[in-house]
């Protein structure tokens, strides 16, 4: 019987064994499975799926295909790990309350925050045109190719990502000693900032945070605290936390109950409703009568917490914040990898790593199609010079043996190159007419010319970063979308409801001067300077303003209703708005409702200065100009007018100078009548006013204004009525104020809107400059561009309008705080002050197509102010900021 062979033992240390194992474990799981790329944020199970989903050619316009077969492709060819882990990747790319912007188009059941997904055998997917961003340029040498496992095939080892995915979509993961977590941006403001960046490679954190405040989280909600916000984006790691947004209702008669349409971040409705319940069985909540989830599709996240009586909903509310997921934290930890290395990266730092990526990215895209248009070029060349003499060419290859020979000697007598002459052979007998010979002419000078300019591009870093810019604006374009979540700085507590605050909130907040805004939505906040506010840059949500008085941060305002009531409001209470590079919306500031009480019927119409003259109107056609006076000290609220019967304020206005202003009346029979302000007498806070315009019978006063006649003001009427169908007929028509005749007081004044058939009377109507239309809930609507004939005709409405304010104006801005903001802007960018002013500046949108009544202003102002935003210092004592939450919906309680 045969020995056995001997096996070889090694004696190996066993601690030593272990270290380089774990090592290298933790290596693989570091660098190859949880932690993101900067460059592209995304994770090698993330990027090997939107690649093969590319390759598999499931572009947005394409149909689905079923997710199985996506996995199984991606196991198969990149991915060597279990379907499990890659299906459950693709389900989070596709997942919209996951993913700010999502990467994959999911079909099916791709789960909730409460339920998982279906199997992959039941759900389809294909790409988004976000994702085809992210894979545009492939194949352009734009990255570097990587074997995958087996080296039969090839990966990108990162993605060219034509915007900051990272910081857009943020990223969980957790590795071997580390862990990442990185909440969701707004895309539109995250590009901004990385264009900033571009064009300021110096920028400071500070400015890098005008562009982007704060997270944006997918499902809403509101931030409660910047501070661990800040800490995060300088040095990578901080805490928030999130609160659910909810509002007061009355379910039955005698029951009020709490509505909540949005919750933190990653929390489901059938969590809180379990904590609900649990809480209130262990006897740890009281109040609670019912809680029931009415969530669907088409309306969203509804969910009604039904409140007993005799206990205070605001009170319950604070403990299902204290006890239940309504109030979560979340903890930021920016770590990502940068050249294969783990690092906790601040929000300057990702930007960094991002934007030096772009330019890699476009300099090998240029130097690629450069490479592309010589190589064309030199073809093109090769072959103008055989047409030139085609005759020889053709007998040259008739009487060569072979092609190898009739090769070589194209080469000698024409003196081209081998693949010159290749090309010659190959060439078809259709491309040797006179056309072609002009098509190739141009070509070769359109060749030049694009070979000129890619060099331009890698010769000037200047040229590159600008395209690089251009590329981003690009993207932004296509990918922005309005702000989800508003961001509130200080403490919950500072907040309270109508507006009282707690006694020692006052004390942080300096008497400084400020402008107080009211949207035309209901909407009102306050700005932490009174220096010029921004006009320019799309419009968002709640941006139509009816109000703007300037005030202090510690004064007081009067709110002016259509009940002909004045209700004091305390500036210090309300929310502030941090310096913005584009025009302010208050989508996240605090319905004006939460300041003042109201009687039923009864709505704010305006702010004014109650100590300075300003001139109301009523439907009954008259008007008051009402003169200053101290409000009184033992009173909230106070009449401001003496109405008739069922008569009501519509509309009111205050300027520096009455007597200079003029008072516009829009009757709802078509009538306009505008005379000068200074015809009317001043009274005191109990008359009854006077006859400011004749009206006709069945006529009311729909609209009354006060403005400016140094200023392009637009009168804007729509009209309305209903067609033999039943359904609602109206037009809208803009005009020059300037086209009106100027009357005299209590007359009838002229026809401002001729009918259409079907339309019966005036449903709305504004004068001012620049104004700017929405819907009842602050969504912004357009504006005709062209401008009709003063008794003309309107042109049919394409959207609802409810609302029309205007742009914020500059009266009253302080002009040492704008001048030495500008100063600042145009010191940080390099230039010396008063250089705009020595040049001749153009004027910003001649030629561009904008609307007649759009708001002009130079370039150069336009470019200065927003410098002097994004520059300007940050103001830490301010306890109450709220940035600005751009959707469409209602926010009806702040907490």
């Amino acid at each position: 019987m045969a020995d056995p062979v001997a096996g070889q033992i090694v004696d190996i240390d066993v601690s030593e064994e272990m270290e380089t194992s774990f090592l290298e474990y933790a290596y693989s799981v570091i660098y190859a499975r949880a932690l993101p790329d900067a460059r592209d944020g995304l994770k090698p199970v993330q990027r090997r799926i939107i690649h093969q989903m590319g390759e598999m050619g499931l572009r947005p316009e394409r149909g689905h295909v079923k997710s199985s077969r996506i996995v199984g492709d991606v196991m198969g060819k990149l991915h060597p790990h279990g379907d499990t882990a890659i299906y459950d990747a693709l389900v989070r790319l596709s997942q919209d309350f996951i993913m700010r912007v999502p990467l994959v188009d999911g079909h099916g059941n791709f789960g909730s925050l409460d339920d998982g997904p279906a199997a992959p055998r039941y759900t389809e997917a294909k790409l988004t045109a976000a994702s085809m961003a992210m894979i545009a340029g492939l194949e352009e040498d734009v990255v570097d190719f990587v074997p995958n496992y087996d080296n039969t095939l090839t990966q990108p080892e990162v993605l060219p990502a034509a915007f900051p995915n990272l910081l857009i979509n943020g990223a969980s993961g957790i590795a071997v000693g580390m862990a990442t977590n990185m909440p969701p941006h707004n895309p539109g403001e995250v590009i901004s900032a990385a264009r900033h960046l571009i064009e300021h490679p110096g920028a400071e954190l500070s400015e890098l945070m005008r562009f982007v405040p704060g997270p944006d989280l997918p499902s809403g909600g509101r931030i409660i605290g910047l501070a661990g916000i800040r800490d995060a984006y300088q040095n990578g790691r901080g805490s928030f936390r999130t609160r659910a947004t909810v509002k007061f209702e009355n379910l039955t008669a005698r029951r009020k109950g709490i509505v909540v349409t949005e919750l933190p971040y990653l929390v489901g409705p059938e969590k809180v409703i379990e904590k609900v319940k649990d809480m209130v069985g262990a006897k740890k909540l009281s109040g609670i009568a019912s809680i029931d989830d009415f969530s669907d599709r088409k309306h969203g996240l509804r969910l009604v917490i039904g409140i007993k009586n005799g206990f205070d909903p605001e009170a319950v509310l604070e403990e299902l914040y204290r006890l239940t997921p309504m109030e979560e934290s979340f903890g930021i930890n920016n770590v990502c990898l940068v050249d294969g290395q783990p690092r906790t990266l601040g929000l300057k730092e990702l930007l960094e790593v991002y934007v030096a990526h772009r330019l890699d990215v476009v300099r090998r895209r240029t130097a690629f199609q450069l490479r592309k248009a010589q190589d064309r070029l030199h073809l093109v060349e090769g072959l103008l010079l055989a047409i030139l003499d085609i005759d020889e060419v053709i007998q040259l290859i008739r009487t060569s043996d072979d092609a190898a020979t009739a090769r070589t000697r194209l080469m000698d007598v024409f003196e081209l190159t081998e693949v010159q002459a290749t090309y010659i052979l190959d060439l078809q007998l259709r491309r040797l007419t006179k056309f072609s010979r002009l098509e190739l002419e141009a070509e070769r000078d359109e060749l030049r010319e694009r070979i000129a300019h890619l060099e331009s591009i890698l010769a000037d870093e200047a040229k590159l970063r600008a395209l690089v810019s251009e590329e981003l604006g690009q993207a932004a374009e296509a990918l922005d979308s309005p702000r989800r979540t508003a961001l509130v700085e200080g403490s919950h507590k500072v907040f309270a409801s109508r507006g009282k605050k707690a006694g020692q909130a006052e004390l942080t907040i300096a008497d400084e001067p400020c402008w107080v805004l009211l949207s035309t939505s209901g909407r009102i906040a306050r700005t932490n300077a009174l220096s010029v506010l921004p006009v320019n840059g799309r419009r968002v949500s709640h941006d139509a303003m009816r109000s703007q008085v300037a005030t202090t941060s510690r004064g007081m305002l009067g709110a002016v209703t259509n009940k002909g009531r004045m209700i004091k409001i305390d500036v210090v209470a309300l929310p502030a708005l941090p310096p913005q590079a584009t025009r302010p919306g208050l989508a996240g500031g605090v319905r004006i409702g939460e300041f003042v009480t109201l009687d039923a019927g009864e709505q704010v119409l305006g702010l004014v200065d109650p100590g300075a003259e300003f001139v109301l109107g009523t439907a009954e056609g008259v008007i008051k100009r009402v003169a200053g006076a101290e409000a009184p000290t033992n009173r909230d609220s106070w009449d401001v007018i003496r109405l008739k019967p069922k008569d009501t304020v519509v509309g009111l206005g205050q300027l520096p100078d009455i007597d200079a202003a003029q008072a516009v009346f829009v009757a709802s029979n078509g009538q306009l009548l505008t005379y000068s302000a200074g015809l009317v007498r001043a009274q005191g806070w109990g008359a009854g006013g006077v006859a400011g315009i004749k009206l006709g019978a069945d006529a009311r006063v729909i609209a009354f204004d006060l403005v400016d006649p140094g200023e392009d003001n637009t009168v804007v009427t729509i009209a309305g009525g209903v067609n033999f169908s039943g359904d609602p007929a109206s037009s809208i028509k803009l005009t020059p104020l300037s086209e009106f005749p100027v009357k005299g007081r209590a007359t009838a004044g002229v026809r401002a809107h001729r009918f259409l058939k079907d339309e019966t009377e005036l449903t709305l109507a504004h004068t001012g400059p620049s104004p700017q239309a929405a819907s009842a809930n602050g969504a912004a609507r357009r504006l005709p561009e062209e401008f009709g004939r003063r008794d003309g005709t309107g042109t049919p409405l394409d959207a609802r309008i409810e609302t029309v304010g205007a742009l914020p104006h500059a009266r009253g801005a302080d002009a040492t705080a704008s001048e030495a903001a500008a100063a600042q802007a145009a010191a940080s960018a390099g230039e010396p002050a008063g250089a705009s002013a020595a040049e001749a500046p153009t004027e910003f949108g001649a030629g561009t197509g904008l609307p007649a009544h759009a708001p002009r202003a130079t370039a150069d102002d336009l470019e200065a102010e927003k410098e002097a935003i994004a520059r300007a210092r940050t103001d830490d004592e301010d306890a109450a900021v709220i940035v600005s939450r751009d959707d469409d919906g209602e926010v009806e309680s702040l907490f």
